[in-house]
C-alpha cells in the first residue's frame, strides 16, 4: 500500500497499452481534462479492468508533487482501519508503541487511491466524509488536526447507488465522491487494447526473468483476441506470465492457460473486428502515409489471391477494372500498356506475329 516507484514506471510504460483502443483513447481525453483539478474522482468497472492504472495516470497528469498512495479498502482490518488511514499517537491503543502517520498523511500533496471503497465499513465512511469536507485529519489518540492537500481517487466494482439503497454505503459520501465518474469498460469490449497489453506484459515479465521477449505466433494472437477475458487485464497478465514460464521459444496457443474455454472465431470476432483491432493499434502511433500503405497492401494481396487475374480481383474488391489497372500500374504490378493490361494474351500474340513477319 506504500507508494511504489517501480510500479509507477510500469504504469507509464503501460499507458500506450491500456489506451490503445478507440474507446480507451476517448476515455484518455476525458481523464486528461479532469486531471489538473482537485475534484474527487470515482472510477467504476469490473475487477481487473485497470482502475489503478487509470488512477496513476490521473496522478501523473495532475502535476501534483506528492506521492501516489494506493490502499485496498477491502484489505483493511476493521479494528485497525482508522489507525491505518488516519494515523495514531504512541500509546493510543494496545500495540501502538510509536506515533505513526496514516495513509492520508503519506499522500499529502499527492493522490490517495482508495480501491474497492464499497468495502469500507460505515463508521469509517463517516470519518472519511468529514476529512473530505474539512480537508484535515486527526490521528487516533490526538486532538490536533493536520491540514491536508490530498486528491482523492476512489474505485469500486460494485454499484454504489444500489449499495446506498441497501444501506451499505452512505448517501452523503456517495454524493461527495461522485463529482467526476469514469466507467472503465471490460477488456472484452476493448479489442484494440488486448494485443498491446499482452505485449506490455511480455516485455515486463521477460525483463524480470532476464529473457529475450518471445514472439506471439499468429495462432496465439488469434486465441487472445477470441477469448472473452472474464478476469480482464489481471487475467491477461496471468496468462502471459504463465506462457513465458512454460514456452521454450515462441508462444503458441498451447502455452496459453485460459480460465474458461476460448470462443471459436465464428462465435467471437469477425475478420473485420480483428482488422479494426489492429487498426486501433496503428492509430496510436500512425506511420507515414498510413492510408496509402493499407490500400497498397489490400491491392497486392487481392491480386495475388486471384492469381493475378484482373477481372476476378476487380470483382472481389468491388471496383472497376480501370480503377484496378490504375492501382496495379502504380504498384508496378503490370506494365503501362493499356491493351496489354486488359488483354495480356493479345499482347503476346501481337509480339509473336511481328517476330514471324519480320
Amino acid at each position: 500500500m506504500h507508494p511504489d516507484s517501480s510500479a509507477h514506471s510500469a504504469s507509464v510504460r503501460a499507458k500506450a497499452a491500456i489506451f490503445a483502443d478507440a474507446r480507451s483513447r476517448a476515455l484518455l481525453e476525458q481523464l486528461d481534462r479532469v486531471a489538473p483539478s482537485d475534484a474527487p474522482v470515482l472510477i467504476t468497472g469490473e475487477t481487473g479492468t485497470g482502475k489503478e492504472l487509470v488512477a496513476r495516470h490521473l496522478h501523473t497528469q495532475s502535476g501534483r508533487k506528492g506521492a501516489f498512495v494506493a490502499v485496498n479498502c477491502g484489505a483493511l482490518s476493521p479494528a485497525l482501519a482508522e489507525a491505518e488511514l488516519f494515523g495514531h499517537q504512541a500509546g493510543s491503543f494496545t500495540g501502538a508503541n510509536e506515533t505513526r502517520a496514516g495513509w492520508f498523511e503519506a499522500a499529502n500533496g499527492g493522490t490517495l487511491f482508495l480501491d474497492e471503497i464499497g468495502d469500507l465499513p460505515l463508521p469509517m465512511q463517516v470519518k472519511l466524509l468529514r476529512i473530505l469536507q474539512e480537508r484535515e485529519v486527526v490521528r487516533v489518540g490526538s486532538r490536533k488536526p493536520i491540514p491536508l492537500d490530498v486528491r482523492l481517487v476512489a474505485a469500486t466494482n460494485v454499484n454504489l447507488a444500489e449499495a446506498v439503497k441497501a444501506g451499505h454505503f452512505r448517501l452523503d459520501l456517495y454524493y461527495r465522491l461522485n463529482v467526476v465518474t469514469f466507467e472503465l469498460p471490460p477488456l472484452r469490449d476493448r479489442h484494440g487494447d488486448i494485443m498491446p497489453i499482452a505485449e506490455h506484459f511480455l516485455f515486463k515479465y521477460s525483463e524480470k526473468l532476464r529473457l529475450k521477449p518471445p514472439v506471439l505466433t499468429p495462432d496465439a494472437q488469434r486465441a487472445l483476441l477470441h477469448y472473452p477475458w472474464p478476469g480482464n487485464i489481471r487475467e491477461l497478465e496471468n496468462v502471459i506470465h504463465f506462457a513465458l514460464l512454460t514456452a521454450d521459444g515462441d508462444i503458441r496457443p498451447e502455452h496459453l492457460r485460459f480460465a474458461t474455454a476460448p470462443k471459436t472465431p465464428s462465435a467471437a470476432l469477425s475478420p473485420f473486428d480483428s482488422i479494426a483491432a489492429q487498426l486501433d493499434r496503428l492509430f496510436v502511433t500512425p506511420p507515414a502515409e498510413l492510408y496509402q500503405t493499407l490500400e497498397d497492401m489490400i491491392v497486392r494481396n487481392a491480386f495475388s489471391y486471384c492469381s493475378h487475374n484482373q477481372v476476378q480481383t476487380a470483382r472481389m474488391l468491388g471496383i472497376s477494372r480501370n480503377v484496378l489497372r490504375t492501382l496495379l500500374k502504380r504498384l508496378g504490378l503490370i506494365s503501362s500498356d493499356a491493351a496489354g493490361d486488359e488483354f495480356p494474351d493479345l499482347r503476346l500474340v501481337s509480339r509473336e506475329t511481328s517476330r514471324v513477319a519480320g
